[in-house]
Formats: C-alpha cells, structure tokens, sequence
C-alpha cells in the first residue's frame, strides 16, 4: 500500500508535526506493525526545472517553426532558448528546464545549437514533465507564479510517499482512511472524520428507471449497490486527480477511471463503472444486470483482450447475453467505459473472500481490487463510498447522478461484542495494566468500548472495518501493539516444576545424525515436493499424494521417497565440480491412502555416497567408493543405536529396480526388512546426469526407533590378554558368511568368545564341487584372568561340533 503524506495531512493536519521527524515516524510504524518497506520523495526528477517568464519572442532566422526566446529565471542573466510551441506570447510564465536538469523521460538538457541559434535550456509542456495536461504546446503558469520558484515545489509536486508491508489480517490500511485511523491511534491524534457527503444535483428521474439488479447468488455477494450517473463526459483527468492516483501506485486513464481508482484508495471499497447502454435492456428498456456463476465452459474476453474460459467455481456480473465481469477482478472488454459513453452505472459490491481469491489467482490476475476483496471489504462503508464515487463522476464529468441506490443486502452486517477481563490481557502480557488504560488504547482503535468496573472486565464492540478481531487474543495483541513491547516486562513461561527436555525418539534421531555425520556423510534438505517422471526413471510405481496447486510442474507431488531428490542433489554437485559427494537427508515420504484427505506420512533416513572418501595424495591412493562402504555406515548405524539381531539378506533382483542385481541387501531387523543399501543401477545414474558409480541406502526410521536400545554405558575393555583361533570352515555354496558368524556368536555366549572375524574366501578346484571356505579369526578373552590354550581347547572344540550340528559346516583338512 502506497500512501502519500501530502495527501494524509489534508486527512489529518494534526500529523504534520509527526511528520516533519520522518525517520521518527517510520521508527513508530514500523514499531506498532505497520512495516514501511520503503520511502520514496517525488519531485526529486524535476531538480533544474523552474519558474520562468518570457522577456522576448523572435522567429528564428532558419527555421519557420522554431522561436528564439529570452527567458528570465531568477538567474544573473537571461536565458536564451530556442522553442518549437507556438501557444504562448511575451510575458507569459511557463516551466522551464535549465541545463543539467534532467526530465522525467530520462531527457538530460545540454547546452546546444538548434539551426546555428544557441539554446541553454528548454520550455517545457505539460506531458514532458508528466504532470497530464497537453504536449502540442508549453504548459502556460498563472501569471502570479514567483519567477525561479523550483516548479515541484511551485505545482506542488513534492511528496513523500510510503510503501507499506500491510499483513493479510489487515485490510482496513488497505486505504488512506484506514491508514489514517492507524495514524490517530498511534499518535494519539483526534479520530479523523471522513467526507461522507451525499452525491449534490440529482436528477429526478429514479435509478430503477434505468437498471435492474438481480443476484442469484447471496453467499457469494453479499451485499450489491449500485447509482445510475447520466450525462457524463469522459475525457483527461484534471492534474490534481492524475497526480493522486500516480501517488498510491495506478496510471491514469480517465476522468471517469481516475476517480474510481481515487475513492478505493481512499475507502478501500473497490468500485466498478459499467458503460450503462453497453448493458443489454430488459422489456422496459432497463439494463439487466446479473450477479451469478459461471457455467461450465463459458468464456469472457477481459480488459487484457484474453478469452478466459470459466468454471462454476467463478463469479460474474452477467446480462442477458452473457458475462460483463469476472466479479471482483477485471471487467469485460464490451461493457468499460470509453470516450462515446455518456451514461454510467456505478457498481460497488462485496464479494465472498474465497472466490475472489480462487479466481484471481488461478487466472493470474492480481489486481489492486481483487486484493481488497479476497482480505476482506467492510461492507459497513459500501454507500458511503459509493455515494462519495458517484458525487465525484458527477462532479469531473458533467452528469447527474439518477436518485435513488440499488442496494441487495439481505443479510445485514452484525457487529460482534467481545467480553475481555482485565485478568487475562495482565496474564498473557505479563503486565498490570487497568481498565482505563485498555479501555483507552482500544477506543484510539476505534473500538466501541463499555468498562465493566464490577466484573472488572471490558465489553468491546468490533467495528465492521475490524472484522478480523475475533477473540480475546485479538483485542489483547491490540493493546500490546499501542502500550509498547519495550514496557512489557521480560518473564519466563509457567511450568509444572520441571525442566524441559528431549523426548527418546528426538535423541535418538539426534543420534542418528550425529553417527551419519562422523562417518564422513552431510546432511542434506531438500523439498518435500518431487516429480512423477523422477520415479519413472527408477522404475517404481507410487500411490502418490498429489498436490490441487503445484508450484511448479516438476513439484506436482509429495515425494515418495527420498532417493530422487538425493540423487538431483548429488548431480548439482557433480556438474559443478565436486567429484567427492557424501549426502544423507533424515525426512518425511508421503503416500495417497484410499479414503483419507491426508496423505499417510513416514519418516525415511537415505544416502547417497560416490567417489572417494578423499582425493588421492602423495602419500595416498583414492579408492571408489562401492557397495560394502554403504553397508558398513549402516552396520555401524545399527550398532550405535544398540540394534542387534540384525541381518543383511539378498532380496529377488526385481524388487529394486534402480539398484543393481548382485549389489543390494535388504537390512532385515529380527527377520523384518526396514530399508535396503545397494548400488545405483548404471542405467538410473546415468538418467540423473552422472556417469559415476553410487551406492545408497534407505531406511525407515520408525523400525530404527522402536529396535534402538540405550548404548550409553561405556564398558571397559579387558586387561587379560586375549587368544585367537584361526579356522577355516568349508561350507556350502549357497552359505553366506553372515549365518556362519552370526551361530558362532550366538553357540560361543557360554564360553568366552569375544569376537568373530571373517578374514579369507576362497573357491577353487581343490574343494569339493558346491563348496567353498571361510576362514574365520576367533578371540577368546575373559575379564577377571589370564587364558591359556588348554583351558579353551575343549570349549572350542565344543563350539566347532555344535556349529557343524547347526550349519554343516566342517574344518577344512
């Protein structure tokens, strides 16, 4: 929202002694929430041009066109200007622009020779200054305009114009009045009162006599006006309405335009001027106006002379033949206002938030009315606005305004009264204010106010341009906003006597980053949003949760999984240079479930790994990284979590088709699968732009979560010396080394086995056919003594017969 403080002082001149310390003013904005984003001084452009007076008036000597003229500018000497316009004589005053100066249009005045006659400045037109007005000759001063008067100054074209940050919750600084209601109360200024005069001239004949309004949609509208203005005549704007609406942000078109976009910028109420005879005339000769919507597959070429096609869900302001309106946001190119027009029918509604906001933006159209409209429009102030619109039109162009006013309002406004007790603004503020002192700050606000002394508490009424106030929190922030949150003490929240702390499930997934992270992995963010054809390019199919708005095509649903986005970010990096790239990412997947609105939600850990772990060195090689580095980070992940009964199990190769058969394991957790590791297949690496190998895993934190066991006693390890046993186990083909470890570990917990090693594999001819080894390193070691080999030869003997029982397995001769 644009606001001129020339304009806010003819409002309220109380302001100006505000205004005068501007940096102090927007310090007190910007401190009470109402943001200024920037200040902008007009008139700056026009630095060099002033007042000046014709002395002399000569035809040059080489041109039949051109006037040599002597200007006097206040200045030691005369000016000597050669001039093309012919409308003006000797004496007359007119803007001029001295060498240096440069225009609005980027024009920078030189000294310079026109047809050998020498020119030092230019006499300027209306249109080269962009002040409106005529460009066929100069713009002619009144006679008593002071001689070298800087013209912004003399034309009054020095302003100082604010942009203001207005949150959605408040629609009523969405105009100069509320704007200044806001600058009242936080000043402390008298409430300003608003011209609300009734339109002067009215013709006798009665606006029913020239419209019909017919609103088959109450919901959606809820209140429809409208004023019949005849006679007008449509041209310029006079240069103090131009100058006006230039100042809040719009251009000017018309007379008629300019004063429509005026008033809603001065009320807020948006407004409508329909050429009258453009309506198709009912029997009577009556222009029809309807208030409905859409049909499925109807069209209306807008303003911007783009055919739209409509849906249901948009509202119109039709006739008897078809669409005149897109209600709310832009209006039809059959029915606007022209040059030809002479009778007008002035429209000033209110329209259901929603719609208007589904309309506008699912056609792109944002405007200064539909934003008004979609926060919200008092439909308190719709006659008065109107009736200050119509008196204007009347006023500028020369018409009556028809007596009388359409108005559909079948549901009158109901103001809301809010009981607020004293104790509950004191204990959310942390204050100990008193009735008067809220009751005042809300009456600044223009609440409507009664002190309850007995029940000490307050009875406030919400004014229809507050509607948003709906609560005690709303009123509570109202007063919090005028007394200063620099006088509210500083106190901590209440609790129930204990101290705040992470819940198990927080630690443990802080655990899980912090173990990613000190294997040599970055954690990474990426969007919750993801690309059907990603997953196609994986091979997968998803029930996916898909979004009504998308932001973009490409983030036309919530991901499925975390391993695309992973893989996008792995590329970036690859194309940019980084060679090295370790990502892991801890976030929620989505999935669409038969019957349900909300998606089922799930927490997935991922990674993708490629490259090295380091660049190779002098004193080093790199090795790619491969499949048995991924496996070994989540082994260590599941050890730090305190996780056992673990396992690594080859799934079917059609499981995972964007990984690699022979390269995948499913980590199974007591038999369950929670996620697989395994490398990218070639063919999916190579359609997310990288040529390299990856390897990856996924996991589901909620079976990490729930296996996870508290790792944080430390044990010491044992000062006896251990013994290792070397044996070598020839076994089946089909016998991973995982099983054969995993009975070792679990046959030797009677005796003391400390660990299990697989440390040679080896298939040859000199083994049976089907069979391969397995050398395994076996450390025995106890805690409170020293072991001898004697003593563990019978238990290990023990545990070799006991592990041929289980698995076949036999020591190779």
């Amino acid at each position: 929202m644009r606001v001129s403080l020339k304009w806010l002082r003819e409002i309220m001149p109380d302001v100006q002694q505000h205004c005068d310390d501007l940096d102090a003013f927007v310090y007190t904005l910007d401190m009470t929430g109402t943001a200024v984003e920037a200040v902008t001084v007009t008139g700056d452009s026009l630095d060099g041009v002033v007042v000046g007076q014709i002395i002399e008036k000569t035809k040059h000597s080489a041109a039949d066109t051109l006037w040599v003229t002597q200007v006097d500018v206040a200045a030691d000497e005369l000016l000597q200007i050669v001039c093309g316009a012919d409308n003006f004589q000797i004496g007359d005053k007119v803007p001029v622009a001295t060498v240096g100066s440069t225009l609005p249009g980027g024009m920078k005045i030189k000294k310079t020779k026109l047809r050998g006659e020498l020119s030092c400045g230019m006499n300027c037109s209306a249109r080269e200054l962009q002040v409106g007005g005529d460009a066929d000759g100069l713009l002619i001063l009144p006679k008593d305009a002071p001689v070298g008067t800087p013209f912004a100054r003399y034309y009054n074209l020095s302003d100082t114009i604010l942009d203001l940050e207005i949150t959605p919750n408040r629609p009523d600084c969405l105009s100069m009045q509320g704007i200044a209601r806001e600058v009242a109360a936080v000043f402390g200024l008298p409430t300003p009162a608003f011209d609300d005069s009734t339109p002067s001239g009215e013709a006798a004949e009665c606006v029913h006599n020239y419209a019909t309004v017919d609103v088959q949609d109450s919901d959606a509208c809820p209140r429809y006006a409208a004023k019949v203005i005849r006679g007008v005549s449509v041209g310029q704007s006079p240069d103090w309405l131009v100058q006006r609406v230039e100042a809040c942000g719009a251009r000017s078109i018309n007379n008629i335009v300019d004063v429509t976009n005026l008033v809603m910028f001065e009320t807020g109420q948006p407004f409508h001027a329909f050429d009258l005879d453009a309506i198709a005339a009912d029997e009577q000769g009556r222009a029809g106006v309807i208030v409905r919507r859409a049909r499925a597959g109807e069209t209306i070429t807008t303003l911007d002379e783009v055919e739209r096609t409509l849906t249901p869900e948009n509202l119109l302001i039709a006739d008897a033949k078809g669409p005149i309106t897109l209600a709310g946001v832009m209006g039809a190119a059959n029915t606007e206002v022209s040059e030809q027009t002479t009778n007008i029918l002035l429209e000033a509604a209110v329209f259901e938030q929603v719609i208007t906001s589904r309309t506008s933006r699912g056609f792109q159209l944002i405007s200064e009315s539909s934003l008004r409209f979609e926060r919200g429009v008092d439909s308190e102030n719709t006659l008065a606005a109107l009736e200050r619109c119509a008196a204007l039109i009347a006023q500028l162009g020369q018409g009556q305004v028809a007596s009388g006013t359409i108005d559909h309002y079948p549901a009158p406004y109901k103001r809301r009264t809010i009981t607020l007790p004293l104790r509950q603004v004191n204990a959310l503020l942390g204050t100990n204010l008193d009735l008067k002192t809220c009751a005042d700050i809300l009456d600044r606000l223009c609440f409507c106010v009664k002190t309850d002394s007995k029940n000490d508490q307050l009875m406030v009424t919400v004014p229809g341009f507050r509607d948003e106030v709906r609560r005690e929190v709303d009123l509570i922030e109202e007063i919090l906003r005028l007394y200063g949150m620099e006088n509210t003490p500083a106190t901590l929240p209440g609790g129930r006597q204990r101290t705040g702390g992470l819940t198990a499930v927080q630690k443990l997934r802080r655990k899980l980053e912090r173990t990613l992270c000190a294997q040599g992995l970055y954690e990474t963010l990426t969007l919750p949003f993801a690309n059907p054809a990603d997953y196609e390019k994986l091979g997968v199919t998803h029930d996916f949760a898909r979004l009504h708005n998308p932001l973009a095509h490409d983030q036309s649903v919530l991901r499925a999984q975390l391993l695309p986005n992973l893989l996008h970010s792995l590329a970036l990096n690859k194309n940019r240079g980084t060679r090295n790239v370790q990502l892991f990412e801890i976030g929620t997947v989505f999935r669409a479930v038969e019957g349900r609105k909300q998606p089922q939600e799930r927490e997935q850990v991922a990674a993708v790994i490629c490259g090295s772990w380091h660049d190779r060195a002098w004193n080093r090689t790199a090795r790619d990284l491969d499949f048995y580095d991924a496996k070994g980070i989540v082994e260590t992940l599941l050890r730090e979590l305190g996780i056992q009964k673990t396992s690594f199990v080859a799934p079917d190769d059609t499981a995972y088709p964007y990984l690699q058969p022979g390269r995948i394991a499913e980590v199974h957790i007591a038999g369950r699968s929670i996620g697989v590791v395994g490398e990218v297949h070639p063919r999916v690496a190579t359609a997310f732009d990288s040529d390299d190998a990856i390897v990856c895993f996924e996991l589901q934190c909620k079976a990490l979560y729930r296996a996870a066991k508290d790792t944080d006693n430390v044990q010491m390890p044992s000062k006896y010396p251990g013994i290792d046993f070397d044996v070598a186990l020839l076994v089946d083909q089909d016998v991973s080394a995982e099983s054969i470890a995993h009975h070792l570990t679990t046959l030797g917990k009677k005796t003391p086995l400390h660990s299990v090693r697989l440390f040679d594999l080896y298939q040859g001819d000199k083994l049976p056919a089907g069979k391969k080894s397995l050398a395994f390193s076996l450390r025995y070691q106890a805690d409170d003594r020293t072991l001898t080999h004697a003593q563990l030869e019978p238990a290990h003997q023990a545990l070799l017969q006991q592990l041929e029982k289980a698995t076949g397995a036999t020591l190779r001769e």
